[in-house]
């Protein structure tokens, strides 16, 4: 199977959709929709809490019975400022409704009904710079394990023209604490100008997964298990927003030792 999903049209505004079923792993889904103005998605799940992160545009949203109205800030994912986002629980009953042009990545991964549907502000969402020189990459903690949470975790990343991210090649396949925890990943593309490409490489230490990806806009790339960079060309800069589950909330990777070294600088 392809780690490489590329987007078409599913149905109605969807043209992302992986499940555990899909992507033959325990743990992670991911959706992403365009919705028109005033164009209205129902969405619920049984089992699965979900995060919606309103990528850019407007919407209401209500869970059950609240309702956060207006929903939303900025209109590009390139713009300089954090997103918006809605936490859900399992077996709750959600409608968007778009006030405009929408772009909406929902996030899902197994709920137990521990915490209730709110509002994460962009001001409550912590924001670092990570690597220097040409790995240099800005990130966006949209609900880290520090956040109240069932099993997500979601993570954006902004990479400018000519750098690398995920990088060096980081692995979180094994679950070993506290040397390393188990999480399955998602990475969901964005390229700035849109015709541009990024590449992602997906590899393991015995190279029984060893995949090289050109990855488009609105592209998701599945990460099962291995080491996962992301290198930008020239000209475009790369957005991609990140979704991990396991079986422990917990991220601890490990960098792959044959590039190691250049932390030590």
């Amino acid at each position: 199977m392809s780690l490489l999903s590329r987007p078409k049209n599913i149905k109605g505004s969807c043209y992302q959709k992986i499940t555990p079923q899909s992507a033959n792993w325990d743990f992670v889904g991911f959706e992403a929709h365009d919705l028109k103005e005033f164009e209205l998605l129902d969405w619920e799940d049984e089992s699965n809490e979900c995060c919606l992160v309103i990528l850019s545009g407007m919407a209401n949203i209500s869970v059950d019975e609240q309702e956060f109205k207006s929903v939303g800030e900025r209109m590009s994912v390139f713009d300089d400022i954090n997103p918006h986002a809605i936490y859900a629980p399992n077996k709750s009953k959600i409608k968007i409704t778009a006030l405009t042009k929408l772009e909406l990545a929902i996030a899902i991964a197994p709920g137990f009904g521990n915490f209730p549907a709110r509002h994460i502000k962009p001001d409550e969402m912590s924001s670092e710079v990570r690597g220097e020189g040409s790995n240099e990459r800005f990130i966006c903690n949209i609900l880290p394990e520090q956040e109240k949470a069932d099993s997500l975790l979601v993570v954006e990343v902004k990479t400018p023209s000519g750098n690398w991210s995920s990088y060096p090649p980081h692995k979180h396949d094994s679950d070993n604490i506290p040397v390393e925890t188990y999480l399955e990943e998602t990475y969901y593309h964005r390229v700035n100008p849109p015709q541009g490409f990024a590449f992602q490489r997906v590899y393991t230490d015995d190279l029984s997964i060893d995949e090289t990806m050109a990855v488009e806009d609105k592209c998701v790339v599945l990460v099962p298990k291995g080491y996962h960079p992301v290198g930008v060309p020239h000209g475009y800069d790369s957005y991609y927003l990140n979704v991990m589950a396991g079986p422990k909330r917990q991220w601890i990777f490990n960098n792959d030792p044959k590039h190691e070294w250049m932390l030590e600088k």
